[in-house]
């Protein structure tokens, strides 16, 4: 029996192991159980040391991705959503809707989740935006009911488009689709490697669907509640407005292929910094601030995913993401079954990560045979995606939860929590099995939009050796 594979497995639960139990930043967690078990592997023969040659130019063709440059663009516009006072102008504009009754501040809270999560860099950082934001305009629902309207509204960055999240899930699908296209017995319906867009177009209408489903749900939970009046906040509409239709228009060049992502992002990054010089004049101290954390946050993105390079080709040299492949395709039970055992293992592993740290780290491995399982990649995205939303979700380890509960200023007991969280929990859980049993919803999109040209077999093989490099494939 090959014992290398189970290394690599030994080495995956160490790094969830440590990250559990560890205040130290994922990204030096990354590097250094990839550097012990580089060390272990050589002293057993399991692999050479010289073959990790290929690591610097494998990080440095990563680099190179034109994608990367969208990161440090969206980190800063979250940033200033918040420190302009436009998230505070948009909750305020819709609690203050009469027409939605006691409902008004959970909807202006699902709502601001929607405008400020999809590009506030992380699961982590959008709790601890809203939190700070929201606990205590929501607090007069209950505080089990406010920390699981928070820790929702936090989620949903990532299953909105033009979400970081998605935007890097995106490049993890082509890559994945690209390894799953030279499987033997694939059978799909797609004749070309999905793109960013793609994903994009798969996600969107699930997203609404789940969107709406929370907001029906608030509407009838809450509707007969009679919250705080709303104080007024001078060009609070005006200032909503704009941004809200801002937003659709860069989404719907996006969307339609007028504008790349890191166009889109670019331009909104120099829509706000314009609104903030003309129409508050921020002092040098302010902005050496902002830009300090834009590129702190941006730094241990990119720190992250470095070391996430480096743990998946140690991963990839023992072997371990060809035997977990093996493993799910030899499968005695229908392929669905073990599509669905699959998702929850992915959905354990997202109770000890946050979103960045799946795509970089798990999602590689998993998304290959369940693309050949399923035979659709934007359906497998999708579903991933859906299962990461749910465990950030589930108490009392779930990323969004707990961080949320940490800020609220009251305690909150288990129990309690379980059972405020339990609705949004099961609306998840609907949208992710009409995913599951009705890919059709994820293609709702594909034929309104631009769709690239289709990629030849030497433009595939060209992506594998991009993607054995780690740098860019050829574009289509």
């Amino acid at each position: 029996m090959n014992l290398a594979p189970w290394g690599g497995v030994v080495m995956l639960l160490s790094l969830v192991l440590l990250n559990l139990w560890c205040e130290t930043p994922l990204w030096t967690l990354l590097l250094g159980v990839s550097s012990a078990f580089a060390g272990i592997a050589w002293f057993c023969g399991v692999f050479d040391l010289p073959i990790l040659a290929a690591m610097p130019s494998r990080v440095l063709g990563l680099l190179d991705n034109d994608l990367l440059q969208a990161l440090p663009l969206y980190v800063l516009v979250g940033f200033l959503m918040s420190e302009l006072g436009i998230a505070q102008a948009i909750f305020h504009s819709i609690a203050r809707w009469r027409s939605a009754g006691g409902a008004a501040r959970p909807l202006a809270a699902l709502a601001l989740g929607a405008c400020v999560g999809p590009m506030n860099g992380s699961v982590a950082s959008s709790s601890a935006l809203l939190g700070g934001l929201l606990s205590t305009r929501v607090q007069y629902m209950g505080s089990a009911r406010a920390v699981s309207l928070i820790s929702a509204a936090a989620t949903i960055g990532v299953v909105v488009p033009p979400s970081l999240v998605l935007l890097l899930l995106g490049d993890a699908m082509m890559r994945a689709h690209t390894e799953a296209m030279q499987l033997p017995g694939l059978v799909s319906e797609q004749t070309r490697i999905i793109n960013t867009q793609d994903v994009f177009h798969a996600a969107l209408l699930p997203a609404l669907l789940l969107v709406l489903c929370w907001a029906l749900l608030l509407w009838c939970l809450t509707r007969d509640e009679r919250p705080p009046q709303e104080p007024p906040l001078a060009g609070a509409s005006r200032v909503a407005l704009v941004t809200i239709l801002g937003i659709c228009a860069l989404l719907a060049g996006v969307f339609t292929g007028t504008l790349l992502a890191v166009e889109a992002a670019a331009t909104a990054a120099m829509l706000m910094v314009a609104w903030a010089v003309l129409g508050q004049h921020p002092s040098r101290t302010h902005w050496a601030k902002l830009l300090s954390e834009t590129l702190q946050l941006s730094g241990a993105l990119m720190a992250l995913l470095v070391g996430a390079t480096v743990f998946s080709l140690v991963l990839r040299l023992y072997g371990t993401d060809r035997w977990l492949g093996q493993l799910m395709l030899s499968s005695p039970l229908p392929a669905h079954v073990t599509a669905a055992l699959v998702l929850v293992l992915v959905g354990a592993c997202a109770l000890a990560m946050d979103a960045f740290e799946m795509v970089f780290v798990v999602v590689p491995l998993v998304a290959p045979p369940l693309i050949q399982m399923l035979g659709d990649a934007q359906q497998v995205a999708v579903l991933l995606l859906f299962t990461l939303q749910m465990s950030f979700l589930l108490p009392p380890l779930g990323y969004a939860v707990m961080i949320a509960r940490a800020r609220s200023p009251h305690t909150v007991s288990g129990g309690q929590l379980l059972r405020a969280v339990a609705p949004y929990v099961a609306c998840q859980l609907v949208v992710l099995v009409v995913v599951f049993f009705e890919p059709a919803v994820v293609h709702g999109l594909d034929n309104k939009m631009t769709t690239p040209p289709t990629l030849t077999k030497d433009q595939v093989e060209d992506a594998l050796e991009g993607l054995a490099r780690g740098g860019r494939t050829s574009k289509p």
